[in-house]
């Protein structure tokens, strides 16, 4: 991997700044406080993300590198990898995420798993190295080495651990002597008296004694127990019956309510069939009184006709009668009459006049003449008092026509309402029947619908008769006797409370005791199952440190050997980790002695050394190597040889040196290697 261009937008005290890296040794020069690790940390971020968690410091990197003037707090880094594939990575620290990017500016930030805590792990999948591994072998931060003595010895212990198990903060004895103490203060062991496994396996050998004892209380408690939950079975199946019958109850309260609608209904009903019958008799009783009346005129009238036929018969004989004539028709036999008694009168008046005339001229008595002539008068009176007395008769009987007229109109109207109320009434019944029948159908319906439902509801209880009992009355008989069995069981249940009272003394101690019996019993188990953890986890850290001691720890320590070798011209020769004296370097001379005892320079070359015979192990990746004043406590021979070291190293890996001083450029110019400069 070889990183070919950082741009700072603002990070920390950067603002604005562009660096172009090369291939080769790159040197990034600049005096203290002008930002060297401040760039190492940039770049770490970049690939990681920066945290806001403090992490045992003061404050966090967020807000240690937060722009204080509000400058967008943002970065980018390109970079090339081992098959040669290109990427630039723009990174808002005020956001988890980066957007990345492929040579042909392409993003393909999705294409990388995104870790809810961590954000995107687009750099552990391209290289396989944590952020932990990062810092711990690529990148070696300022101050690693400090000259003080018991500073010394911690840095050679950091040393001793990264070739025994892979990392700095990590020693196998220190692992396994916490473990094996963990081990006796949380769990114990068989020669232990006072730990837990102890206390509680005395513990419970104790309950159990006591427990062998009280056989026949716990049996007697069980058998009332068993006694009780049989009359609450009873109870149950008691209650379930009851709950059934109270809706059936309610279903029958329900019905009755629904029924006496339908009766009240039935009721209007038949006070309406009773008034269509009143209306009909009084119907019946009009016609019937209209027909009488009818008759009775007709005898009246008949009487008339033949009254009037008998003097018509007296006087007239052209008259003939006719069965049962009306009003009418003796209006018009009187009519007919009087214009017969015209003609008859305008006659004889004729004739008294003709004989008049010829009594006058041809009789000669005047008494016959003045007796034939006052026979006009008298028939002109006659006549008269005949005509007034036959028109007298025709408006009497046209009045009759007329009060007859209005009393059958008025009979009609009467049998016309009538009529109109039988009707209405009729419809209204008709509706009310189909009414009562609809409903009692819907009843019946309502009433089977719920009766499945409950069977569904309960179905424990297989009675049909309950079902095919209808009247209330039996319903509430049965739902007393439920109560009355729910009340004696419950009697029942109260006699067993007051025998288990009896024993519940003696019976606390027992289920007390059973209680820590079980608890012990858990914790025994608890504590045996975390005995066989700890017994895994120390065979697992046993067998895992022995091969790294087989397998990987030669590596490390062969690799550290030859870089010793090489950077110290030879003065040290090989360097071994020992599990009881730690890292033990060997002289010129074949004499092994503690690390240590060399000096801060040395231990310094050590450390270096450890870091870079790990790069190759770390990860496929051919990664920069990344160094801030790491060469401090470097003599000019020292310096002179990690120089040439790191110039080998450069044909594969990338260098980039943080300096404050002129001495690195100095020696490469000395030696005449290629280097690229860039000054803060």
């Amino acid at each position: 991997m070889k990183i070919k261009k950082i741009k700072i937008n603002a990070y920390g005290t950067l603002k604005t700044k562009e660096i172009n890296l090369k291939n080769n040794i790159n040197i990034i020069y600049g005096k203290n406080e002008s930002g060297k690790s401040t760039l190492l940390n940039f770049i770490k971020n970049i690939f990681y993300g920066i945290s806001k968690n403090k992490n045992g410091k003061e404050i966090s990197d967020y807000e240690k590198y937060l722009p204080w003037s509000g400058e967008e707090f943002s970065g980018k880094i390109e970079y090339e990898l081992q098959d040669q594939n290109s990427y630039e990575i723009y990174r808002d620290f005020t956001k988890k995420n980066p957007k990345i990017f492929n040579d042909k500016l392409e993003e393909i930030t999705q294409e990388y798993k995104i870790d809810k805590k961590d954000g995107s792990q687009f750099f552990i999948e391209q290289t396989g190295i944590s952020e932990q591994t990062y810092s711990s072998t690529i990148m070696s931060a300022q101050q690693e080495v400090i000259l003080d003595k018991q500073s010394q010895n911690i840095l050679v212990q950091r040393i001793a651990n990264l070739g025994g198990t892979g990392q700095e903060e990590l020693s196998f004895k220190k692992v396994l002597d916490r473990l094996n103490r963990r081990w006796v203060e949380e769990v114990g062991t068989t020669r232990t008296q006072d730990r837990p496994i102890n206390l509680v396996q005395n513990r419970l050998k104790q309950v159990d004694v006591v427990l062998k004892d009280s056989n026949s209380h716990l049996e007697s408690k069980e058998d009332l127990q068993e006694k009780r939950n049989k009359i609450l079975q009873e109870i149950k199946q008691e209650k379930e019956a009851n709950n059934l019958i109270s809706k059936l109850n309610m279903l029958t309260s329900s019905n009755q309510i629904a029924k006496e609608q339908i009766n009240i209904k039935n009721k209007i009903k038949n006070e309406n069939q009773e008034k269509l019958k009143k209306i009909i008799e009084q119907k019946q009783e009009i016609i019937q009184k209209n027909e009488i009346e009818k008759i009775e005129l007709k005898e009246k009238s008949k009487k008339s006709i033949n009254k009037i036929e008998n003097k018509n018969k007296q006087e007239n004989n052209t008259i003939n009668y006719i069965e049962e004539k009306t009003n009418e028709q003796i209006k018009k036999q009187l009519n007919k009459k009087m214009k017969t008694n015209k003609i008859l009168f305008s006659i004889i008046f004729i004739l008294l006049i003709i004989i008049n005339i010829i009594n006058f001229i041809f009789i000669p008595n005047k008494i016959i003449n003045y007796f034939i002539l006052t026979l006009v008068p008298i028939e002109i009176i006659l006549f008269i008092i005949n005509y007034l007395k036959n028109n007298k008769k025709i408006k009497i009987i046209e009045k009759k026509l007329e009060i007859e007229k209005q009393e059958n109109q008025k009979r009609q109207e009467q049998i016309n309402l009538l009529d109109s109320q039988i009707q209405l009434l009729k419809e209204e019944i008709e509706k009310q029947e189909k009414e009562i029948q609809n409903e009692q159908e819907q009843i019946n319906i309502k009433i089977k619908e719920e009766k499945q439902k409950i069977k569904e509801q309960y179905p424990n209880i297989q009675s049909e008769e309950l079902f095919l009992i209808q009247e209330k009355n039996q319903i509430e008989q049965l739902l007393k006797k439920s109560d009355e069995k729910i009340m004696n069981y419950q009697i029942q249940l109260n006699s067993i409370q007051f025998e288990e009272n009896t024993i519940t003394e003696q019976l606390e101690k027992i289920v007390l005791l059973k209680e820590e019996q079980q608890q012990l019993q858990e914790q025994l188990n608890l504590l045996e199952e975390k005995n066989v953890c700890f017994q895994k986890t120390k065979e697992l850290l046993e067998t895992a440190y022995e091969k790294m001691k087989n397998n990987v720890t030669p590596k490390f320590t062969q690799n550290l050997s030859n870089i010793v070798k090489n950077i110290s011209s030879g003065k040290y020769k090989r360097v071994s980790i020992h599990e009881e004296k730690g890292l033990v370097v060997e002289l010129e001379n074949g004499q092994y002695i503690p690390a240590h005892l060399l000096s801060t320079g040395t231990i310094d070359q050590l450390y270096l050394s450890l870091r870079l015979s790990m790069l190759d192990e770390i990860s496929e990746e051919k990664m920069p190597i990344i160094l801030d004043e790491t060469f401090a406590y470097f003599d000019e021979e020292r310096l002179k040889n990690i120089l040439l070291f790191l110039a080998e190293k450069a044909k594969e890996h990338q260098i980039i040196l943080f300096t404050c001083t002129s001495r690195e450029k100095e020696i490469l110019e000395q030696l005449g290697l290629a280097y690229n400069l860039i000054e803060l």
